[in-house]
């Protein structure tokens, strides 16, 4: 069992980065292996509704200039998901929401695979950005993690966040959640999945 966790911030060792190795740390722990992948400070695309990936069925984005496809091939690897992220005007960083979208609609394997979202913040936002990660693991059949609290912790300076005791008990506490439910979903040496009904999508305006 593998746990792909996603550095959303350009700082490759800031705060988010303390955070998600709290992570890493305690599902080593728990005897899950785990990888922390960076988002980089590179440009990244935003989804420009193309649909090329959809229609010519490539389970990637057509796009390949950018960390998108990589992530797609780590997630497609992946048994589940954590996705760290600073808080931008209470929201994640554009550039993470930008390429996990483009991931998730060009065809990564994600259904079934369980996912969580951590906001670091110096103050305040980390509640709205916390849900927005959220957002699109409900829609892609992600069962959502927690925590004993929202998974939040609170620095500015980098590894600052270390002195937010009950945020870096929050991150080990979803790591123990995450170790469970994985043993769980695995118990029987392959994955246990619900059985799903064909979606019906439906548009209000016809």
């Amino acid at each position: 069992m593998k746990v792909l966790l996603l550095n959303g911030s350009a700082n490759k060792n800031g705060n988010t980065f303390t955070a998600l190795s709290e992570i890493a740390m305690q599902l080593e722990k728990n005897g899950v292996e785990s990888e922390i992948l960076q988002l980089g400070n590179r440009p990244v695309r935003g989804c420009i509704a193309c649909g090329q990936c959809q229609m010519k069925q490539l389970g990637h984005c057509v796009f390949d200039d950018d960390v998108c496809n990589r992530i797609v091939e780590k997630l497609n690897e992946a048994d589940a998901l954590i996705v760290g992220s600073p808080v931008y005007y209470g929201q994640p960083n554009g550039a993470v929401m930008a390429v996990l979208q483009r991931a998730f609609f060009s065809g990564a394997k994600v259904q079934n695979k369980p996912a969580a979202a951590v906001a670091i913040c110096r103050r305040g936002g980390a509640t709205a950005a916390y849900q927005t990660m959220n957002m699109i693991f409900e829609m892609m059949n992600m069962p959502v993690v927690t925590s004993q609290y929202w998974n939040i912790a609170y620095g500015l300076d980098p590894g600052e966040a270390t002195q937010d005791t009950e945020g870096m008990q929050t991150m080990r506490t979803l790591a123990d959640n995450m170790a469970w439910l994985l043993k769980k979903i695995h118990a029987n040496g392959t994955p246990d999945y619900p059985e799903r009904e064909p979606w019906q999508g439906m548009n209000f305006i016809r």
